[in-house]
């Protein structure tokens, strides 16, 4: 009997190039399945690019347990040397040629997180909405807000906005849109009411808005004051039919990211780090590469040690330490006890 080798043979790399014409762009891609090179509007040829690379995932699905690191299968030419492939196998999307070509493809967690210009792709904005009938289960019990669900979402989301903002974005304006990315519906839209935004200290803030708005990323609409209604524009990334309530559950628990819940009132740089640092935590420790770090809250790594050094006097981390040679930063968490008593102090 023959062993099978389709493991080997299935590749989930998908690229696309856009070609610079007069009248708009050429979308060319390589896939035999792929016509000709398509023209298109100037203002709509990133979205139909990465709209273009999602049906193709659409339709190479592979159960999880088939899929592999692609960039490892290619000696990680990827990305600058790291510690080695970890981590379960994602969608890694990846802008190059300063937005003129893009990949998707499957890269581990750690190859992900060490591509330049590259945003983890929820697996639940490829899967068409699915409704299950409410008689063949049970309701299941509600679960804490502290699973490792709402970390990696957070986490993807982070990475995800690292691409698409521009580097200058502000803290407040990153943890708005966060926020907005989670809770968006299946058509893009969102409505934040304004107790949210007051809880969140940025009520009022119409600054924010118009900085997202002025990125491309979002268009404010008209609503019900205090309420903010927006649509995202980045639909072929954000339209997730499926996993709302999961999305909604990890934009609840990033306004409190156990076990570095900071107390109310300090800056956004700070609040927008110590979710970072929450999104990368496991047990009382946690680790990322500096560069990485920077690169989720939108400084530089000189200000990523500065906000670090705060975190540590809340009381929120006992230590950190970055490594040179690895150009990794690690940390470590009070005690659960010590972390109460530090609680009941604030």
């Amino acid at each position: 009997m023959r062993l099978s080798t389709t493991r080997e043979a299935v590749q989930r790399i998908w690229t696309v190039r856009l070609h610079p014409q007069a009248g708009g762009p050429l979308l060319a891609c390589p896939h035999p399945r792929c016509a000709a090179a398509t023209p298109l509007p100037a203002d709509s040829a990133r979205s139909a690019a990465l709209t273009h690379l999602a049906r193709h995932a659409r339709a190479d699905v592979l159960p999880p347990h088939l899929r592999t690191c692609q960039c490892r299968a290619r000696g990680c030419a990827w990305h600058r040397p790291h510690r080695g492939c970890a981590g379960p196998v994602l969608l890694a999307l990846t802008r190059y040629r300063s937005g003129r070509a893009w990949r998707l493809a499957d890269a581990c967690a750690a190859c992900a997180a060490a591509m330049s210009h590259t945003a983890v792709v929820p697996d639940t904005s490829l899967r068409p909405g699915r409704r299950c009938p409410a008689s063949r289960t049970p309701a299941a019990a509600p679960r804490p807000l502290h699973g490792p669900g709402e970390r990696l979402r957070v986490r993807e989301m982070l990475t995800y906005l690292a691409a698409a903002l521009p580097r200058f974005t502000s803290p407040a304006a990153r943890l708005l849109a966060l926020q907005c990315a989670l809770r968006a519906d299946a058509g893009a839209y969102v409505r934040l009411p304004g107790s949210l935004l007051r809880g969140m200290r940025l009520y009022g803030r119409g600054e924010l808005w118009q900085e997202l708005e002025h990125a491309g990323w979002l268009r404010c609409r008209a609503d019900r004051h205090p309420h903010m209604k927006a649509q995202l524009l980045d639909a072929a990334l954000l339209a997730q039919g499926a996993g709302r309530r999961v999305r909604a559950r990890a934009a609840q628990w990033a306004l409190r990211p156990a076990p570095v819940a900071l107390p109310s009132g300090w800056p956004p740089s700070v609040q927008l780090t110590a979710l970072a640092v929450a999104s990368c935590t496991s047990g009382e420790a946690g680790s990322i590469d500096m560069e990485v770090l920077a690169r989720l809250c939108g400084h530089s790594p000189h200000q990523a040690e500065e906000l670090l050094d705060r975190l540590v006097i809340t009381r929120m981390l006992t230590s950190w330490r970055y490594c040179r040679e690895t150009d990794e930063v690690s940390w470590h968490l009070p005690s659960p006890a010590n972390a109460g008593r530090t609680s009941a102090q604030q």
